[in-house]
């Protein structure tokens, strides 16, 4: 039985065209970014009414679909849908869109897969700084030195990772970019380039090394894969089978390390340190410029996934300075997204979005902010207007205590603030706390007296019952499902829509109806009801999830035809009408009125028996759910 991440990754790929509409499929810490061969008029619409499924986005010639902390299990499972096809040479996207929108999405694609692995190595470096604050003497033992080059392992190798996420990126054979890319990080090529900046003079085909150094550098190997690309594909085109295994790799590697060496490493470090450069010299000239522009619209280029765009700038500056400002900033403008998490979290009165609030929050302490974003903030707009203005009044107020970073933070949070101390520089851990101090409270502050939108004051009653999680403390051995609405009952396997039918929903059973109104199964509380009004989802008391979808197809209609008599959050009693439809309507469009009744965590239960009865009316027993 499919899991709920199976499932998911199942319902995207059809709504997006399927299998043979993929280019491409990466995923960041909440986001699976897809390149489309084709727009689909109607597919951000179809995957934003997914259960699972928080948001989407469709920007810089990618698909984004934003869903949580669990987006890695549903990338995998979405890869073994779409096998190799999505890295197919003769696969062109329609979508690719201009050169920046290009530059950025491969960006994404590269760091995206291992910017956990940086930000745990980050964490490590704050520790560090913490207990050499407390205990200065730590510095000089032996276990400081080896937890210190395991923190800085990570950067120092970067060049490999980069290398492993290019080639897949660019279709490349991973072990000849990985081969060509460790010779840049190579012990020996570091030590000659230690003897260039002694005054030394090392020539490769009679010119000149420079004493660019490789070790933690971005775009050196980035350009090397990509140049890799098509030198690899223009090799395996001319040379023959029997000897290409072997003489693909040496030539490519004999071709690829000496250009890096001698033209591609040069250039494109200076590029980056160029662009660096331009950053830190309105730093110097505007810090408070600089503070407000990051501190207030770094979200606004979350939301449209082209953050990962900055990432070189941010690793040339700690390779080439070994601080980095914008990460101070950065910082501030993440913590005033938790901010107004809080604001409404303490504002609410609804149960519903006081949960989503405190999970939000949570993810937020970890510097992941699209929960708090998307989940709250600008699902009532007002708290993140609060927060932006909150994060640019923050690191404005920052800027004028020179704050930088002196280790790396892949996700730059509350729990890294502790990289911005350093001894040399102690206003800057200041400056980062008193902006990240302001950035928090101001939001909580004006959400109090300004509210946080239009779906903001209206209490649940008996909100304990209308928890989902608040379950009867009674484990009886079986769940009996009533049956929602009289009408002929019909065999899952024989309904006309293959996600139900071969149960990637869940088990269950579907019925003709004969009626127009829909019944609550069983006592329980209302988890789920889609945007369209065609389904509706409903928790019992015993932990059952069930969903009732009314019509196939039928999320076409946008509400048409559908009357929802509860809310969510509202507590059921079985037997209580919870939705009409218009059964005529749906017959004169063509559409299928059977009602699919799905037991979406079946995986959780033993076993689920449906009746045998052929016929059967509103409240007679349609299906046993055993507990395992």
């Amino acid at each position: 039985m499919a899991n709920k991440n199976e499932i998911l990754a199942q319902h995207i790929l059809d709504a997006v065209g399927g299998e043979e509409n993929i280019v491409n499929s990466t995923h960041c810490a909440t986001r699976l970014r897809l390149v489309l061969k084709r727009s689909i008029p109607d597919a951000k619409q179809k995957v934003s009414e997914i259960e699972g499924v928080v948001t989407v986005v469709e920007n810089n010639g990618q698909f984004q679909v934003v869903i949580g902390n669990n987006v890695g299990e549903v990338f995998n499972y979405f890869e073994d849908l779409t096998g190799e096809r999505q890295h197919d040479d003769n696969d062109h996207s329609d979508n690719k869109g201009s050169i920046l929108n290009r530059v950025i999405a491969t960006m994404s694609a590269v760091f995206a897969p291992f910017i956990y692995i940086l930000a745990a190595a980050g964490i490590l470096q704050g520790l560090l700084i913490v207990i050499n604050l407390i205990i200065p003497s730590f510095k000089d033992t032996g276990t400081y030195e080896v937890f210190n080059f395991m923190s800085w392992a990570p950067f120092t190798f970067l060049p490999i990772f980069i290398a492993m996420t290019a080639a897949r990126h660019f279709n490349v054979n991973v072990y000849i970019a990985v081969a060509c890319t460790a010779a840049l990080v190579s012990p020996d090529l570091t030590n000659m380039i230690e003897r260039i900046q002694d005054g030394e003079a090392i020539k490769l085909f009679g010119i000149p090394l420079t004493e660019t150094s490789y070790t933690s550098s971005v775009l050196p190997p980035l350009f090397l894969v990509w140049i890799l690309s098509y030198v690899e594909k223009y090799l395996n085109k001319w040379i023959h089978d029997v000897v290409k295994p072997l003489f693909t790799p040496f030539l490519s590697i004999v071709i690829m390390v000496p250009i890096t060496l001698l033209v591609i490493g040069p250039i494109t470090t200076i590029a980056a340190h160029g662009i660096a450069g331009g950053f830190n010299y309105l730093v110097d000239v505007a810090p408070w410029l600089a503070g407000a522009l990051i501190g207030g619209l770094w979200q606004v280029f979350v939301i449209f996934g082209v953050h990962w765009g900055i990432t070189p700038m941010v690793l040339a500056n700690f390779e080439q300075h070994q601080s980095d400002s914008f990460q101070a900033f950065q910082t501030i403008a993440v913590i005033s997204q938790i901010g107004a998490v809080i604001g409404v979290l303490i504002k609410a009165k609804r149960t519903e979005i006081k949960r989503v609030a405190s999970s939000a929050g949570i993810t937020g302490i970890f510097g992941i902010t699209e929960p708090s974003m998307y989940g709250i903030n600008l699902r009532f707009k007002k708290p993140f207007i609060i927060a932006c203005i909150s994060g640019a009044i923050g690191a404005f107020i920052a800027s004028f205590f020179n704050p930088k970073y002196y280790a790396y933070a892949g996700l730059p949070g509350p729990i890294t603030i502790v990289n911005g101390y350093s001894a040399d520089n102690p206003s800057s851990i200041w400056g980062i706390i008193i902006g990240s101090t302001v950035a928090i409270l101001l939001p909580i502050i004006l959400i109090q007296f300004l509210g946080y939108g239009d779906d903001t004051t209206e209490e649940v009653d008996n909100e304990t019952a209308s928890t989902p999680d608040a379950q009867s403390t009674d484990n009886p051995l079986e769940t009996i499902v009533y049956a929602p609405i009289d009408g002929q009952v019909v065999s899952l396997s024989k309904v006309n829509d293959p996600i139900f039918a071969k149960g990637m929903m869940g088990q269950g059973i579907a019925i003709k109806p004969e009626s127009q109104t829909v019944h609550a199964p069983f006592d329980g509380v209302v988890s789920m009801i889609a945007v369209s009004k065609h389904a509706i989802g409903i928790t019992s008391s015993t932990g059952v999830e069930l969903l009732i979808h009314v019509g196939l197809d039928t999320v076409q209609l946008n509400g048409e035809g559908f009357n929802i008599l509860v809310k969510e959050n509202d507590s059921l009693q079985q037997g209580q009408p919870i939705l009409k439809f218009d059964k005529s309507l749906l017959d004169s469009k063509n559409y299928d009125s059977i009602i699919p009744v799905i037991i979406t965590n079946s995986a959780e239960f033993s076993e689920t028996i449906a009746t045998k009865e052929s016929n059967i009316t509103t409240n007679d027993e349609l299906l046993t759910i055993i507990n395992k």
